[in-house]
């Protein structure tokens, strides 16, 4: 390490002082200390042997290195002593007890939140189609792939084939490959990585507005699967306007891979159950009986249950008792949560006991009532 950069993070303790107490104001205006995920600017104190120093002044000094080092090694070797660059906060008390930062994931932040400033502006882009799907067009924006789904292509683009033939959508689609398309940001969500475009004019944008004002929310009708996508699946439900079931609105039960819950072309009967900003939300799932109204008719805590392992989280294993009803098993029951994946086996059917059941709350927590390994 070197002995130029000299370390500063000190913790800064809570005080708690009564109400008029001539020191309360200075200590409102001591500032928060930065926690992680929290964005924050500094100037580059040294750079050697693969490690960036930064004053985080009067917090101490951050530090990008390793695996965040090699991630932003393109920004970093054209930074200098002085320099001051935007960062996320990994972890405030690191290595060394400097502060550990990440470069990538502040530029990530800063790219997501110009997509959500672009939809406000309705800033336009040309943008070069990488690939096509029998739903739409793949395209990226700042190193982040976006979804053009084929209904929202202007007039001058949509695939018009007889019968909506879906090899002949396809094979228009594909004809787009390569060429640069004049889109807009229409929806960007962070957390979901869900970016899609719109090639339609203000124009077409107004007649789309005028077939969502024909629904509200609570009607059904049926729609025609038009594009799939990780987090859904987006349905025709008349000539021009589509929208999207997102993942947790397909089923009750756990749904983790869209494509394999249908297929593009499939007639599904869908439920509107949002219409906000010129985008209809619909829902498969609304559709169905929620299993948990019901649950209470059939378990009770204490009982003992059979259960498939389903999905593993860092919390430990989901188990389902019965489609769209499944219960936690808690990492802690076990030793390890290599012991807890070597114990219950993804597909498996293993014996349980229900040891909190909240069917209103739709929460359930499971033990283990079999042997383990």
């Amino acid at each position: 390490m070197s002995d130029e950069v000299k370390k500063t993070s000190v913790p800064i303790p809570t005080i708690h002082l009564p109400e008029g107490h001539p020191m309360a104001g200075l200590i409102d205006s001591i500032p928060t200390p930065p926690s992680v995920g929290d964005l924050v600017d500094g100037a580059i104190i040294a750079i050697s042997r693969g490690r960036v120093y930064i004053d985080l002044h009067p917090f101490g000094t951050g530090l990008i290195y390793g695996r965040e080092y090699l991630n932003a090694a393109d920004v970093l070797r054209k930074a200098n002593q002085g320099d001051v660059i935007s960062a996320k906060i990994v972890d405030p008390a690191g290595r060394d007890g400097y502060i550990e930062l990440s470069l990538k994931e502040a530029r990530q932040a800063a790219i997501w939140g110009e997509a959500e400033t672009a939809i406000l502006s309705q800033t336009p882009y040309s943008l070069i189609v990488e690939e096509a799907n029998k739903g739409g067009l793949i395209l990226s924006w700042q190193g982040i792939k976006g979804f053009l789904p084929a209904s929202q292509l202007s007039k001058e683009h949509y695939p018009r084939v007889p019968e909506g033939d879906k090899d002949k959508i396809f094979s228009e689609l594909m004809n787009l490959v390569g060429h640069p398309l004049s889109v807009r940001i229409i929806t960007a969500d962070a957390k979901e990585g869900k970016l899609i475009f719109s090639e339609r004019t203000g124009s077409e944008a107004e007649e789309k507005a005028s077939l969502i004002d024909k629904y509200q929310v609570g009607d059904t009708t049926l729609g025609e699967v038009t594009g799939i996508v990780d987090f859904g699946v987006f349905v025709k439900i008349e000539q021009g306007l589509e929208g999207l079931v997102h993942i947790s609105e397909l089923d009750w039960g756990l749904v983790e891979d869209p494509h394999m819950f249908c297929a593009v072309g499939d007639k599904v009967r869908v439920k509107v159950i949002e219409i906000k900003d010129g985008k209809i939300s619909l829902s498969i799932k609304a559709l169905k009986e929620n299993p948990w109204h019901t649950a209470s008719e059939r378990y009770a805590k204490d009982m003992e249950v059979p259960g498939v392992v389903i999905k593993y989280n860092k919390h430990g294993a989901l188990a389902s008792i019965e489609e769209g009803v499944a219960g936690l098993v808690h990492v802690s029951e076990f030793a390890t949560p290599a012991e807890l994946r070597e114990t219950l086996e993804l597909g498996k059917t293993y014996p349980f006991t229900i040891a909190l059941f909240e069917p209103k709350e739709q929460r359930m927590t499971l033990t283990f009532a079999g042997k383990k390994k």
